[in-house]
């Protein structure tokens, strides 16, 4: 499957409302899925947030140590509150890696659709179909996009 192990733990993640992430370990374990971080009826304005951040911290535990997060860098969004709430996940982020000294690398969306699939515009079901034709159990198009980052940074790091 994929591309791999390198020597450092990697988190590889689509930040959003639904997140998809992929946990690559330096021995070539993999941990992996998508985690939903959407408002619940009684959550006050900032629950998303504490909510992201302690899941950061746990996906830190689970490593033991994580040397580099890489996340898709989105740079257009074509709704105003789908940029409202990638900025807040992406600030969160960036405030996560700085407090815990850990290297973060933005992968524009294009980079990573042209590496899994050849095509730099390709649509979730091309990702989602060229993360399991390398024989991955793939369960929304967020987790595609986690695990073909992976791999990316993966190669990156070699």
């Amino acid at each position: 499957m994929g591309t791999p192990a390198c020597n450092l733990n990697i988190l590889a993640i689509d930040i959003g409302t639904t997140t998809g992430w992929a946990l690559g370990m330096h021995d070539g374990a993999l941990h992996s899925g998508s985690e939903s971080f959407a408002p619940r009826r009684n959550d006050g304005p900032g629950q998303r947030w504490l909510k992201f951040s302690a899941w950061l911290g746990e996906r830190a535990r689970q490593a033991g140590e994580i040397h580099a997060v890489y996340y898709e860098l989105v740079l257009r969004h074509t709704a105003v509150q789908a940029a409202h709430v990638y900025g807040g996940f992406e600030a969160h982020l960036q405030a996560w890696a700085d407090r815990n000294r850990i290297r973060l690398v933005g992968v524009p969306v294009p980079v990573i659709k042209k590496a899994a699939t050849g095509k730099g515009n390709a649509d979730k079901d091309a990702m989602i179909a060229a993360m399991r034709a390398r024989g991955y159990r793939v369960v929304d198009d967020n987790h595609a996009d986690a695990l073909a980052l992976l791999e990316h940074a993966r190669k990156q790091e070699a």
